[in-house]
């Protein structure tokens, strides 16, 4: 039987507790007239990799106006980031998104912006907005990429990034840190991690779903949080966020070094996987292998769907790790990706 190591791991109390999503504060919304509010889908779910169209429908049209989308930065903070604008005759992309944009046209009334090959950036709020000098109106769409959270730390230990080492880190294993609304829809689905980490907006918090004396206590469950913390000087761990691959994941028995590892997936035309490929197959694969192998970063870990006691005596499923081993001296097979 296989001593893993466990994915609830301890850490120090914490300062504050929440056990709801942030939601924006805003007015009591005027009532559209040119535009028809709620959409038909004020989410939209997409995977990264597939398309989808983000629904703006004109219930009439006024004489002169334009149609302007812009994806909202978190807090509205930072230039306005303007995809596309367009009228009755034409339409002009903008910004980074641009290229990867088109307005649906399915007919007249219709200014439903369409974005293809979607990212992990480009989750988020969306404004669809029609332009006709006073009687401007809009609305807002969320956009959310369907992927998995996971914790990840540094192979020096625990809380050893600032902000930024951590963002670069969830880059590294084909992630992106993590949003406030992400974190919070994994804790909802089972993710119950002792260490604080970075978000994506530099507040810190970590997920407790069975509150315990060396996990903050003995305060409701919910999102424990440190608040905005200073992105070039405290250090936290990182809660990375991945979606599904365009490759696969495989596992490849033996008894191998690291470098052994390497050697073993470039025979065969691939390269050591990243942790975030591993989630990302575990959680849109299914995949269950019970037995540890090499990682890209140099960690040893393995993924549980269907739990067994024999894999680890853990009953929830999830990633498993052995954390950081000696390249040398530890010997296991490989998980390898292409």
């Amino acid at each position: 039987m296989m001593n893993c190591a466990v994915i609830l791991l301890l850490t120090s109390s914490c300062f504050a507790w929440s056990s709801a999503a942030y939601t924006p504060n805003s007015a009591a919304p005027k009532k559209l007239k040119y535009l028809i509010d709620p959409p038909v889908y004020p989410e939209v779910v997409g995977r990264r990799g597939h398309n989808v169209t983000l629904p703006c429908i004109l219930r009439t049209k006024p004489s002169h106006y334009k149609v302007k989308w812009t994806k909202l930065e978190p807090g509205h903070i930072g230039p306005e980031n303007i995809i596309m604008i367009s009228n009755a005759h034409a339409s002009k992309p903008y910004g980074h998104l641009g290229p990867r944009a088109s307005l649906r046209k399915a007919h007249t009334m219709d200014a439903s912006l369409q974005l293809s090959h979607l990212e992990l950036e480009d989750s988020g709020m969306y404004r669809c907005e029609l332009v006709n000098g006073i009687e401007d109106e809009n609305v807002v769409i969320t956009l959310r990429i369907e992927g998995v959270v996971f914790p990840y730390q540094s192979e020096n230990g625990r809380y050893r990034f600032t902000f930024h080492e951590a963002k670069e880190a969830c880059a590294e294993q084909d992630g992106t840190l993590a949003t406030y609304n992400q974190l919070y829809r994994a804790w909802t689905e089972g993710l119950d991690w002792c260490n604080a980490g970075w978000l994506h907006d530099g507040t810190v918090h970590y997920p407790i779903i069975h509150p315990r004396p060396v996990c903050g206590g003995e305060l409701l469950p919910g999102i424990r949080s440190y608040g905005t913390r200073d992105k070039d000087h405290d250090r936290f761990d990182a809660f990375c966020f991945t979606s599904q691959t365009s490759g696969s994941v495989y596992y490849i028995s033996g008894s191998f070094s690291f470098q052994q590892a390497g050697h073993a997936c470039q025979r065969q035309g691939a390269e050591l996987a990243l942790v975030g490929h591993l989630y990302a197959a575990w959680r849109f694969q299914n995949y269950d292998q019970c037995d540890g192998g090499w990682l890209r970063d140099g960690s040893v870990r393995f993924p549980i769907n269907n739990p067994r006691q024999r894999c680890g005596g853990i009953p929830e499923a999830g990633v498993r790790s052995f954390g950081f081993p000696n390249k040398m001296a530890h010997l296991y097979g490989a998980y390898c990706y292409r």
